[in-house]
């Protein structure tokens, strides 16, 4: 069968939303659901996320009915998840096809040292509650407040890296978190057989994530490889690594819980 033309009637949450890649993956779902959908935009930086809230709200789809909901939050907190669902339940209507959760917030970690440095629990345990709690409690949060029913297919994405794969000295918090977090979804594509679950790997972007890699990378040869790759324009935009993923979503062909990488779509 042909891609979908559009992926009609959604609920779209994205956590990150504010900037880089969350906010790319904002702008085409914008352009890809009909009126009577809605984006629940997610992020900490309340000034940037009101500004893409603004920019969808002026956008075609923003004039032609798109309802676009900011949170400002932490995902790390109880209360911010608490706040995301309120927000998703007000705006969700029974004339939806689709839910899309975009588990996209997340952040590098310290690069700067190597995992023998890493005596601090409380930095551990606060790096993975952002990274990989928060992705996990808001996802079972989502599921419950949306059961499956005839008419509504349910989608979980995870913003996922080559680093869930490969181990990269000296980035052992931020490789264990996505490698955390792809099992973690994997186990879930078993248990929800219905569920439409996807570990989207977007490459090496063009993002401030780069810019710490670059910087605060402790390996040196790690380093002189993302500094190599900036140098020689390798690193991708934002907007074509979402187009890949839209195209995965439209397609609607990947199988449930797998890791795909941009570079294999």
């Amino acid at each position: 069968m042909p891609p979908a033309a559009d992926l009609g009637r959604t609920l779209c949450v994205i956590t990150g939303a504010s900037r880089g890649f969350g906010r790319a993956v904002a702008l085409d779902l914008c352009r890809l659901v009909q009126p009577g959908s809605a984006l629940v935009l997610v992020a900490r930086s309340g000034a940037d996320l009101q500004a893409v809230q603004a920019e969808l709200t002026e956008s075609e789809a923003g004039r032609a009915g798109l309802k676009v909901e900011v949170v400002v939050a932490d995902v790390g907190k109880v209360e911010s998840l608490e706040n995301i669902m309120r927000t998703s339940r007000e705006v969700f209507n029974d004339e939806m096809e689709k839910i899309i959760l975009i588990n996209n917030a997340g952040s590098l970690g310290d690069v700067s040292k190597y995992m023998k440095w890493f005596t601090d629990m409380a930095e551990v345990d606060a790096y993975l509650s952002l990274n990989v709690s928060s992705a996990m409690c808001l996802t079972a949060r989502l599921l419950q407040a949306f059961p499956p029913h005839a008419g509504l297919r349910r989608y979980v994405i995870n913003v996922s890296s080559l680093c869930a794969l490969q181990p990269f000295r000296s980035w052992s918090i931020y490789c264990t978190g996505k490698a955390a977090r792809d099992m973690m979804f994997k186990v879930l594509a078993e248990e929800e057989p219905e569920l439409r679950v996807l570990s989207y790997s977007p490459g090496p972007l063009d993002t401030n994530m780069q810019v710490e890699a670059r910087t605060r990378t402790a390996d040196p040869s790690i380093k002189k490889t993302f500094s190599n790759m900036f140098a020689q324009g390798q690193l991708l935009t934002c907007e074509a690594s979402s187009a890949k993923l839209m195209k995965l979503l439209l397609e609607d062909k990947f199988t449930s819980g797998e890791h795909v990488d941009v570079f294999d779509v």
